[in-house]
């Protein structure tokens, strides 16, 4: 347990506080529509008017938060100058994509309670125009302000319309339904099995969001939720004056007829800072796409891997981070994040691409992946970057040991860490803290050693040449294989080389032992923080956080930490 709130301490308070902050709106505004300027509002609605206008509240505080975690720009000048006093605190900026999602479950929720709520609240609305008995009191409220059209309780001003002919000729109606059908077509193709396969639609159907919150800041400029005026409420007090309704403004009476108005637009207020602070952070990012970029090289690797080097002006990179990409020869619109593989001390920046998509697809084609001849500089595309962004891997050369566990593709994080370790140690480098790597890869067929073998083969020797050998261990698990095929290369595992990616380290079959690994790391480096750092899938952070919870005692303390994208 202590291991649990050490790590993920800081994350629980920020979603408890977060949660508290929703608990805390909610009730406060549900109370307050619970006061007396709203008796009358109460008579044609009920406890409806306090259901929607509790989750409106917390809608306007989860909008004003939702964009915050995508301004990659601002997250990583919060992360370089959280990084320098607490590592901790500037590992929660990683998760910034979590909190985005939770933030979006938690606009969804308050949406449908706000949407059923305001249901009811037309049908009361239509049912009061259509009983039309000047004995019941609702009748009377929806009569209010059918001269001067100005002090009027129900918006609904006649009883030959319906609620639907309202919802679409009203300002809160018709924002409504198309901030509403916007929600929909956003949150369903962020599911992830939309967002894998088909990350177009994820990409044009997110943008919506423009219309999203232009929607939500006109919605409540109807100003179709009316109560009482503090002037009337000064003559007329609803509590006494209920009871008398069938002689309100008569003369003799003590109750002149109530006055009602329109709760002024309050959601621009909330949202227009984070808006404004968007509109920066896209105007940095367009900026800095509209710097000259140069490709200097094109590779393909086999196994359709495409690596393309890269110069830009001012360019400048740390290990383990991220830049997002635009080919306009492929699309004006589409923006896609890649790791960097090169190293900070090398003169170019690099990305290794795996062809598994339409645009990926489209941009192999582009860069003449698909034809046999060599291509002139002039002819390779056009390439829009923007960025580096941080990951939690710049963190890396902070701990004195360090684990290295990449899944297939997630490999390329870790590219950009080894080639740096290496140029650090041959320039002797003083501020390496790092003295022992153990790096983990899981590939789940032969194909995709590939391309990462011929860096590993490099490293192995020049690392064997200055007699570093043991600073380096690696192990790397072919996790998807067949009895023949196994077969085959237990012949081969006598020879000097692994047949499948020429290293003298063999390679291994199935999933790796964690509970093992993390034992024996842990026995072997008593009273030494490990870094573990993971990119790769889901259950696997799950596997390897729960191991570096259950394994940090005795001194050994292991932090995870998880690439996000």
């Amino acid at each position: 347990m202590s291991n649990i709130v050490a790590d993920e301490g800081l994350s629980f308070f920020v979603i408890l506080v977060w949660l508290g902050l929703n608990a805390f709106l909610f009730v406060h505004f549900y109370m307050a529509f619970l006061t007396d300027r709203w008796f009358y509002t109460r008579v044609l609605l009920g406890d409806a008017l306090s259901w929607a206008r509790a989750p409106a509240a917390c809608l306007n505080f989860n909008c004003m938060l939702i964009l915050l975690p995508v301004c990659r720009n601002l997250l990583s000048f919060l992360r370089g100058s959280l990084q320098c006093c607490s590592r901790t605190a500037a590992r929660q900026l990683d998760r910034n994509l979590t909190f985005h999602k939770l933030v979006a479950y938690m606009i969804a929720f308050h949406t449908a309670v706000h949407i059923v709520a305001h249901l009811f609240n037309f049908e009361w609305f239509m049912g009061a125009q259509l009983d039309r008995n000047s004995s019941n009191l609702a009748f009377v409220l929806s009569e209010i302000g059918n001269g001067d059209n100005a002090s009027f309780l129900n918006p609904i001003r006649t009883n030959e319309t319906n609620p639907t002919i309202v919802m679409f000729t009203t300002i809160a109606g018709l924002t409504g339904v198309v901030i509403t059908l916007a929600l929909i077509l956003i949150i369903t193709s962020s599911m992830e099995v939309i967002r894998r396969s088909y990350f177009e639609v994820f990409w044009y159907t997110h943008h919506l969001f423009v219309i999203f919150f232009i929607g939500l800041v006109f919605h409540g400029f109807g100003r179709i939720v009316r109560g009482q005026t503090t002037v009337s409420l000064l003559k007329h007090n609803p509590l006494q004056c209920s009871e008398y309704f069938e002689s309100w403004g008569q003369n003799g009476t003590f109750c002149p007829e109530p006055a009602f108005a329109g709760n002024p637009p309050m959601t621009w207020k909330w949202v227009v800072g984070p808006m404004i602070l968007y509109v920066c952070e896209r105007l940095v990012r367009f900026y800095r796409s509209q710097q000259k970029v140069v490709i200097t090289k094109v590779v393909m690797h086999p196994s359709k891997t495409l690596e393309l080097q890269m110069k830009m002006k001012g360019f400048k990179m740390e290990v383990g981070q991220y830049v997002f990409m635009q080919c306009p020869r492929v699309s004006m619109l589409e923006w896609h994040p890649f790791t960097l593989t090169s190293a900070p001390e090398e003169d170019h920046f690099s990305v290794h691409i795996r062809i598994v998509g339409d645009w990926t697809e489209a941009l192999y084609k582009a860069c003449g992946g698909d034809k046999n001849d060599t291509q002139d500089a002039w002819e390779l595309p056009k390439m829009l970057i923007d960025g580096p962004f941080g990951t939690a891997s710049e963190d890396v050369f902070g701990y004195e040991v360090v684990m290295l566990v990449g899944a297939g593709i997630g490999v390329t994080p870790f590219a950009s860490i080894l080639k740096s370790v290496w140029y650090k140690h041959i320039q002797h480098n003083q501020n390496v803290f790092t003295k022992k790597i153990y790096f983990y890869w899981l590939c789940p067929e032969t194909q995709a050693f590939e391309w990462f073998a011929d860096l590993l083969q490099s490293l192995e020797k020049q690392m064997n040449d200055k007699d570093m050998a043991d600073f380096l261990s690696y192990n790397i698990y072919l996790t998807r294989w067949k009895e023949n095929e196994a077969a085959h290369f237990r012949v081969h595992h006598e020879a000097e080389h692994d047949p499948i990616t020429g290293l003298k380290q063999k390679t291994l079959y199935g999933k790796p032992n964690w509970d093992n690994e993390f034992s024996t790391i842990g026995a072997k480096h008593p009273n030494t923080k490990v870094g573990v750092f993971l990119c790769g899938p889901t259950q696997l952070a799950k596997a390897l956080g729960k191991q570096c919870r259950s394994h940090s005692e005795d001194g050994v303390k292991f932090i995870f930490n998880k690439e996000n994208f």
